[in-house]
């Protein structure tokens, strides 16, 4: 059986001014899935968002959004979706359940159908206890997932999540990922930007980056750790005499003296990493720690944009 598409891109183009943004973008999202969009400041991402939000018109290209084109459909894409910003969009000086009743009214639900949806998702994101009390008394975490049940009021069947996870302790930040995977079990489609490549790593099927307005890269992550070739072994010794030479015996020079670690280049296979071993006790240097690292999102990262993903931002 085919899959189904929640979001299909074709030839998207977007300029402001005398500045191409997007530059013939192609990009599918399957349904149910939940599909990362990496890129450094300005590579186009919020501006992607945008305009699969109605929020911009591309100067070009096919967009679908739950099967509507996004020019001549928008009421149909803005019913289909629901967006979660990179702040909190809540109102402080109302309860949680307040803010819930709220966005009931304004996606026109009736009094008791309101009401009943309020309950569920106050139920679901763990609020009932805090349901009473006013919002400006929440914690961050607590915060979020108000702003994210909001976005749910209606049901949407894709969610545009903006770096869901930003300022969350790590007890929190597990207790949103927990939520986003229970969305997609349930059939939600959910469009993730995040510059924290640990969280797409561990939440998206599938990744995009862009870099200056075009798609660099798409893949599963696994798909993108194997475009970077290698991976590395790092040495950690007691000593800054050993630490030296070992980078003298290994010809590489590739060492942090204040960690006392040398980084060894490896194809990641066990007969590599026996011969690195036999080559340092050839020369009689004690290695206190040995950990072999293989590439990650953040090598992929710095491989297609030339950037590390620290100084990654969400606005293009």
């Amino acid at each position: 059986m085919s899959a189904r598409f929640a979001v299909q891109i074709t030839g998207l183009r977007k300029s402001f001014g005398d500045k191409l943004v997007l530059d013939g973008i192609d990009m599918a999202i399957v349904e149910g899935t939940v599909f990362a969009l990496l890129g450094p400041n300005g590579a186009g991402k919020t501006t992607t968002v945008q305009i699969l939000s109605t929020l911009l018109r591309a100067d070009a290209g096919d967009i679908r959004v739950a099967g509507f084109d996004v020019n001549r459909e928008p009421q149909k894409v803005r019913d289909a979706i629901g967006v979660t910003g990179q702040f909190s969009a809540v109102d402080y000086l109302l309860t949680g359940r307040e803010n819930l009743l709220l966005m009931a009214d304004l996606h026109h639900l009736d009094r008791a159908a309101g009401r009943r949806r309020v309950d569920e998702l106050l139920a679901q994101f763990d609020l009932v206890d805090a349901a009473g009390q006013m919002v400006m008394k929440y914690s961050g975490g607590m915060r979020r997932r108000l702003d994210l049940a909001m976005t749910l009021i209606g049901n949407p069947r894709i969610i545009y999540l903006d770096e869901p996870t930003t300022g969350l302790d790590p007890r929190s930040r597990h207790t949103m990922w927990q939520i986003i995977r229970e969305l997609t079990a349930t059939g939600v489609t959910v469009l993730l930007t995040t510059q924290n490549l640990d969280e797409a790593d561990e939440l998206a099927g599938r990744i995009a980056v862009l870099d200056q307005g075009r798609l660099v890269a798409e893949g599963t992550p696994d798909e993108l750790k194997r475009r970077v070739p290698g991976g590395r072994v790092r040495l950690h010794f007691r000593e800054a005499g050993a630490l030296g030479e070992a980078a003298r015996v290994l010809g590489h020079e590739s060492r942090d003296t204040e960690a006392l670690t040398l980084d060894v280049p490896t194809d990641g296979t066990p007969q590599s990493l026996r011969s690195l071993l036999e080559r340092l006790d050839e020369a009689a240097l004690n290695v206190e720690t040995v950990t072999v690292q293989t590439p990650d999102l953040d090598d992929v990262f710095f491989a297609l944009t030339g950037t590390t993903h620290r100084v990654v931002e969400v606005s293009a």
